[in-house]
């Protein structure tokens, strides 16, 4: 269905690879706006679309690969595609978003995003270019790893492919554009069960734009915010993510040991400054991107993408590593095989506490970086005891024990962040629609230990809250096709200026702990965001209104947001999650941090005030007059 907006291609495939069958998928200009695109049309379409129960391997999944409108539009760092599905590790909602060039090639292509159904009797590819889509036989690349896979497709297409971990069912293996990767969850595996190994596309549409003059000069001033911010134009692009070891190690919050401390002696081996001054090539970004947080490193005398944060915690201190070219190398071989290295690493740590233990004989110890690699390719071909580490800690835990330390939220795994370290943080695992992610739990890190300015972490006062804040702004901006650190520059530049010892930043500090109530009452009624000054730092509305001629606000962005996470987290309930799933190991909930007292997650007296500030009753469901104020009309 064409659309009256711009920003829109207007157009949104449906393919049937049992039946062959290619047609369109009608999306209306009111689910655009209530939901404008990425992971929340994407969950609406999967809520509409999908009987609950199914089997996320089985012909009957759904795998929605789509966009969000300021994709190839200009604006910068927005060039991000999104993945959604039934997830085959946690059996939840799943939506992963990718940087890499896809998205950006879908939309020159004709189509703001694809739906593909059934399974295909032989490999294939599905090839969409300048309006029309077609399947082709892709028997040449099963068994190809994502480069040489990406290498055979035809050199100016967007591609996104997957590995042998894709074709071979790992329940966390990932899809890959480029050298990024829609990494969480499985979506990977479910789309190697469609014998689907690659998607490209190619063409040269641009898609409308409203007011183009008003466009281009918001456009200017968001430049200029990010470029001058701290944190996105000085330190990400100096250091990449990498720069948060420190800072995590320094804060009780790298795990260490599987999660069973919050830091590592040798950290500073693996962060991001010693990155910069020993393996380093340069730094380089996503298509359209002014941060340019990503790395380039020499592996074996080869340039390759270097590893981001999460990697390289829980493929160092995780596993008690300190030897930065190992983790290089493990990220690099793990991104060949189309694995999520979040998983990974957290499933090789377990692993590792299982032999330590007794529980499991496996010979992989704690330090021990020989054979790891190879243990890598084990997992993405199900070799040996890669069969069995392939299934994810949930899976291992229910055939070996060692529940309490599974670090897992909704089965999937932690991702680098020690939740004792972080209360509010923990949280966001506990809540997080797909399961133990730092971004759909709302990454309240940033506000406890490794931003500029920080507040108590080991406090649950005012952590339901903002964890709601948060969680709803970064659903927002993922639906826009923008990358999540342009919510960086909320943070006031001025705030890095402060002393951390000093009294101005303790009285702030402490002064935050009692702003639930406040936040709450923003939650509720988002009109009161343009009283709070750092929010005139959000382009997003600003442009999206300028783009599509929708009337973006802020209270109407807040809204977008909320919308898609309550769509995600009604798909769940609808599959037979409740608020017994909103949970920690108890490693996070009942066993002390080093014997801190304090480092115990009160996950327990949070919950409520959390379910009360998101507007869900008791047992996590939306209470009636939520939905009514949302606009959503399902039930």
């Amino acid at each position: 269905m064409e659309s009256k907006y711009g920003g829109y291609m207007g157009r949104f495939l449906d393919i049937d690879l049992s039946e062959g069958k290619i047609s369109d998928y009608e999306v209306s200009d009111r689910i655009r706006e209530l939901y404008l695109g990425g992971k929340g049309l994407a969950a609406r379409i999967l809520y509409d679309e999908l009987k609950s129960g199914i089997d996320p391997l089985g012909p009957d999944n759904v795998l929605i690969v789509n966009t969000g409108p300021l994709v190839n539009s200009g604006a910068p760092t927005s060039n991000r595609f999104n993945v959604s599905t039934k997830s085959p590790l946690t059996g939840a909602i799943l939506s992963s978003n990718s940087g890499g060039s896809f998205g950006l090639y879908l939309k020159r292509a004709g189509f703001d995003g694809i739906i593909i159904r059934g399974k295909a009797e032989k490999p294939t590819w599905i090839h969409v270019e300048e309006g029309k889509a077609e399947l082709r036989d892709a028997s040449h690349l099963w068994g190809l790893d994502t480069e040489k896979t990406q290498k055979e497709l035809p050199a100016k297409a967007g591609k996104m492919v997957i590995g042998p971990a894709g074709e071979n069912g790992v329940l966390y293996a990932g899809i890959f554009s480029q050298e990024r990767t829609a990494g969480r969850g499985g979506a990977g595996a479910v789309m190697g069960s469609k014998n689907l190994k690659a998607v490209t596309a190619y063409g040269k549409g641009k898609a409308p734009v409203a007011n183009e003059e008003k466009f281009q000069e918001d456009v200017k001033k968001w430049i200029k915010i990010l470029k001058s911010h701290p944190t996105t134009g000085e330190t990400l692009p100096a250091y990449g993510t990498t720069v948060f070891v420190n800072r995590c190690n320094a804060t009780n919050t790298l795990p260490t040991h599987n999660f069973s401390l919050g830091s590592f002696e040798q950290a500073e081996k693996t962060s991001g400054e010693a990155l910069a001054d020993t393996l380093l090539v340069k730094n380089y970004g996503c298509v359209g991107c002014v941060v340019k947080c990503g790395r380039r490193v020499l592996v074996n005398g080869k340039e390759v993408k270097g590893p981001e944060y999460e990697t390289a915690g829980l493929f160092g201190a995780n596993l008690e590593n300190s030897d930065l070219e190992k983790i290089c190398e493990w990220n690099y071989l793990s991104d060949l095989m189309g694995m999520d290295t979040i998983s990974v690493g957290n499933t090789i740590g377990f692993a590792m506490e299982l032999n330590e233990k007794g529980l499991w004989k496996t010979g992989l110890s704690f330090g021990n970086t020989e054979g790891i690699g190879e243990l890598i390719e084990d997992i993405a071909y199900k070799r040996g005891i890669g069969a069995e580490l392939a299934l994810g800690t949930r899976r291992l835990a229910a055939k070996y024990g060692g529940w309490e330390f599974a670090m897992n939220a909704k089965g999937m795994e932690l991702a680098a962040y020690e939740p004792r370290g972080a209360f509010g943080h923990a949280l966001g695992y506990a809540v997080g629609n797909r399961g133990g992610c730092h971004l759909a739990g709302g990454y309240m890190i940033y506000l406890e230990a490794n931003g500029p300015l920080t507040m108590n972490p080991l406090t649950d006062r005012a952590k339901p809250q903002f964890t709601t804040f948060l969680q709803t702004m970064l659903d927002a901006i993922s639906n826009t096709g923008s990358c999540g650190f342009t919510l960086f520059p909320l943070i006031p530049a001025i705030a890095f200026k402060l002393n951390p010892h000093g009294t101005i930043y303790r009285i702030i500090s402490k002064s935050m702990e009692f702003l639930g109530p406040a936040v709450e009452l923003l939650v509720r009624f988002p009109n009161l965001l343009k009283l709070v000054p750092p929010m005139s730092l959000m382009q997003h509305p600003k442009v999206l209104t300028d783009l599509t001629g929708m009337k973006v606000t802020l209270r109407t962005f807040i809204e977008i947001g909320e919308r898609t996470f309550l769509v995600e987290r009604m798909f769940n309930l609808r599959e037979g999650f409740s608020t017994k799933d909103d949970t920690l190991p108890e490693r996070s909930t009942k066993e002390l941090q080093g014997g801190n007292p304090k480092a115990i997650v009160p996950l327990k007296k949070m919950l409520p005030r959390y379910y009360r500030t998101r507007g869900l009753d008791a047992r996590g469901f939306p209470f009636e007059k939520t939905l009514k104020r949302l606009e959503m009309d399902i039930r």
